[in-house]
């Protein structure tokens, strides 16, 4: 379904799954050509794919990169190997990633694999404060822009978040929505009486009344 929309999948593989090297022997003659070859030894990697080596703090770490076959997936995949050593006690794990796009080098495979924790966020986000998790709509064009609005929103925040954490460091979504929800409250008040205050007087109302549900603590409240 991914690669029918033009995209890629990145992912990870169990650090046991059976990989295959593409058969380079010759052709038997008779029926289809063999398709897969060795089983690929991860304890033995061939140092032709090894791209990147390094030590840092009695771990050694070597990045291969192979193009292999999976038997639960049609096409050749594209996988990186990070093998992590640790030369004092020999002990030795490693992480199979891999990516359906053959062409994506190993260093952009790790990293597009490392935002999936942020992509994570930003759904949990979507669900937990912008209504994602609590919309009952079933039709297709409903769906669409209720889920879009919650991503939407998502961004939003995170773009206000980000300077107002110049002074408040600890800031969350949770205080973000209790700071507008305050200054609504004050503005409505303030509308009841008969002459507005000065605008100096309105931000510190807001300030104010924006503490009484903080999450986190304000270091240098405006």
């Amino acid at each position: 379904m991914v690669r029918q929309l033009g995209l890629h999948l990145i992912s990870k593989l169990r650090y046991d799954s059976a990989l295959y090297l593409p058969y380079s022997g010759p052709y038997a003659g008779r029926g289809l050509r063999k398709k897969y070859g060795e089983k690929l030894n991860y304890q033995e990697m061939p140092e032709a794919y090894l791209k990147v080596s390094s030590t840092e703090k009695d771990i050694e770490t070597k990045i291969y990169q192979i193009q292999v076959w999976h038997k639960k997936f049609a096409d050749l995949l594209n996988v990186v190997i990070i093998v992590k050593t640790n030369l004092k006690t020999q002990k030795v794990v490693h992480v199979v990633l891999f990516s359906s796009d053959l062409d994506l080098p190993y260093d952009l495979v790790i990293a597009y694999y490392r935002l999936r924790f942020q992509i994570e966020f930003n759904f949990r986000d979507a669900k937990q404060h912008w209504g994602w998790e609590d919309f009952m709509v079933i039709n297709e064009t409903p769906v669409y822009n209720s889920a879009n609005l919650a991503m939407f929103m998502v961004n939003v925040s995170q773009a206000l978040i980000r300077p107002m954490r110049l002074q408040w460091p600890e800031l969350s979504v949770n205080d973000l929505k209790t700071w507008f929800r305050s200054r609504k409250y004050v503005v409505e008040t303030l509308k009841l009486l008969p002459e507005m205050p000065e605008a100096i007087f309105i931000d510190q109302a807001i300030a104010q009344v924006a503490q009484l549900g903080r999450i986190n603590h304000v270091v240098n409240p405006a």
